[in-house]
């Protein structure tokens, strides 16, 4: 038996199907979410980067080697754990990250993981990124100086290619 249509029914069926859009739509877009309260950016310092090996290598002495298995007698003895890389940001004079980040891995022989974000007021700045992965655990390996401008709501990136010769902007 065929059902006819009825009029009515239809109608309420767009009816709902129409308020059903209208909502949505409206929910889609209100209210609106701000990631940041007005006047604020945001600088990001993301990287991996192995710090030095904790000791340098050395030559194995004649009666180490004599007490090793004969294939285990290597010459030179290095260790596969690193130091920890301490990072410092100073924006506009103030130090605003000064953090050291351990190796990763089991033998702590990994690259550190570096990823921090820092919020900051919107507008000119000077900004110096100070990095060190020495075996002294002092000074200042990589450093970078610059004069930016962030922008209402703004990431700035803060990324380290060694290939580069030290920190890069984006």
């Amino acid at each position: 038996m065929k059902q006819q249509l009825n009029p009515v029914r239809l109608l309420l069926q767009v009816l709902a199907y129409g308020l059903f859009a209208l909502l949505l739509g409206y929910f889609s877009t209100r209210p609106v979410y701000n990631a940041l309260p007005p006047g604020l950016a945001v600088i990001t310092l993301s990287f991996n980067h192995a710090g030095q090996h904790a000791e340098e290598c050395r030559l194995h002495t004649q009666e180490e080697l004599s007490k090793l298995a004969p294939n285990m007698r290597r010459p030179m003895i290095c260790s596969r754990e690193r130091v920890p890389v301490h990072v410092r940001m100073v924006l506009d004079g103030k130090t605003i990250l000064d953090r050291s980040y351990p190796p990763t891995g089991l033998a702590g022989d990994g690259a550190s993981v570096i990823y921090q974000k820092v919020t900051v007021p919107a507008g000119d700045h000077h900004i110096v990124i100070q990095m060190r992965d020495n075996r002294a655990l002092e000074g200042i390996d990589y450093q970078k100086e610059a004069n930016i401008v962030l922008h209402e709501d703004q990431n700035l990136v803060i990324d380290f290619q060694e290939k580069q010769n030290g920190f890069v902007l984006l």
